[in-house]
């Protein structure tokens, strides 16, 4: 008997939710040190304001297609589901925590 394979979109999906969670909370950590460094907060319309907003969505896009993957991979027949597994879930809790965190910022300004 043959053994299965690692799933190829499974182990796409682990990576790039590895990588995007990693970069989102990275941009968190960005955006609160320019919060807590600026007199009376950042400006919201400022250019780094907007370039972290911009980096936050696309990095909030590869955490869905993270998830995709995941999900496609653990859809996969005659594969091992170990990453497919991971990076959904992963990819999930990187989605949800990122929005919840945002949830909390716009309430608390």
């Amino acid at each position: 008997m043959e053994e299965k394979k690692h799933s190829g979109l499974g182990i796409a999906s682990f990576i790039t939710s590895i990588v995007s969670g990693l970069l989102i909370f990275l941009l968190i950590g960005v955006a609160g040190v320019m919060e807590a460094s600026t007199p009376g907060g950042i400006d919201e319309e400022s250019a780094g304001a907007v370039i972290v907003g911009l980096f936050l969505f696309a990095f909030l896009g590869a955490a869905l297609v993270a998830l995709g993957l995941g999900i496609a991979g653990l859809l996969q027949k005659e594969r091992k589901k170990l990453f497919a597994i991971l990076g959904t879930v992963f990819s999930a809790v990187s989605l949800v925590v990122t929005i919840f965190i945002m949830i909390i910022g716009s309430a608390m300004g």
